[in-house]
């Protein structure tokens, strides 16, 4: 981890909010605690580059399975966000310095050592920096693009609402292989789940990337069981094919805390392998619909899918 002073308070933001019970899960989402050699390997490699990841922070429940083959998220611009999502249990507040001139460097050693073929990076917001951290996103697509030629880039990124739209372009010019930025949920509960964002900037923002590169893949993703029906979603799914994203995930939403957003309910994989089948149905190429879908899980592999369907689609 990297030694930044994170705030006294986690979510100082929450605090005030009333506690909600955390229902049980159902045996469909539970998952082990890691314990493989492999996920003490990489565990050891992010500490060794100080580095940040989103697998930690964020508490995802595949970390054991991701971390164990290897496969890490790289968290860039820090630990603490500046936003507030009442989904998230990535610290929030005022983040305590600038950005590491020499992460992008971090990241690109790391991804060698762990012999990625596919890395994820992704962010925390920084609404104090000018640019919304674009051009360190570009730097280190740039620094992985030099230490290992022949991974694929995949990036997660914040919305660049405070920042000129023209910062969209420095990073779609480093020339990632999929810009993934995810709607996070249907645009009638942005007020409560995402309120510092705006569903139709983000919608276009992933519009915009396709039409500054159309070879860039775009991806997107909401999590269900926030108090959504099944409805909006198919909404989400048509607005998404009218900005022309090509990979849609949907994962079941996970309570961090009391103090998070409450679980409306749990959605059966039934119901998932039916968003599934619509969302195919709709036009995208490629699609993860399950209970422990998250924006990277399974990434390259899924990738490989991707650049595939893309082929059959284009006749070759």
């Amino acid at each position: 981890m990297r030694d930044l002073k994170i705030p006294s308070q986690r979510h100082p933001e929450k605090a005030h909010r009333p506690d909600n019970a955390q229902p049980k899960k159902p045996e469909w989402i539970r998952v082990k605690a890691p314990t493989s050699a492999g996920y003490k390997e990489t565990r050891d490699i992010m500490r060794e580059h100080k580095l940040t990841t989103v697998c930690e922070e964020a508490g995802c429940p595949n970390v054991g399975e991701c971390w164990s083959q290897g496969h890490a998220t790289m968290m860039i611009m820090g630990e603490v966000c500046t936003r507030g999502c009442t989904f998230c249990n990535i610290a929030t507040g005022k983040p305590p310095e600038a950005l590491d001139v020499f992460e992008p460097g971090r990241v690109a050693d790391a991804v060698k050592k762990l012999g990625l073929k596919h890395v994820v990076i992704t962010s925390v917001d920084r609404d104090d920096v000018e640019d919304g951290g674009a051009e360190h996103f570009a730097q280190t697509i740039r620094a992985v693009r030099h230490r290992s030629p022949e991974t694929t880039i995949e990036i997660l990124t914040p919305d660049f609402l405070h920042a000129d739209p023209d910062v969209l372009r420095v990073v779609v010019d480093a020339k990632p292989d999929v810009f993934n930025h995810n709607l996070e949920t249907v645009p009638g509960l942005y007020p409560e789940v995402r309120p510092g964002a705006r569903y139709f900037h983000s919608l276009r923002l992933l519009q915009r990337v396709k039409e500054l590169d159309p070879t860039i893949f775009t991806k997107s993703g909401i999590m269900v069981g926030l108090g959504e029906n099944r409805q909006s979603v198919m909404q989400v799914m048509d607005d998404m094919r009218a900005a022309d994203i090509d990979f849609l995930t949907i994962g079941q939403y996970l309570q961090p805390t009391p103090k998070h957003h409450v679980v409306d309910r749990f959605v059966t994989p039934e119901e998932f392998a039916g968003y599934e089948k619509a969302a195919y149905g709709k036009g995208f190429l490629m699609v993860s619909a399950t209970p422990l879908t998250r924006s990277s899980y399974h990434a390259g592999d899924d990738f490989a899918r991707l650049r595939d369907a893309r082929l059959k689609k284009l006749g070759r």
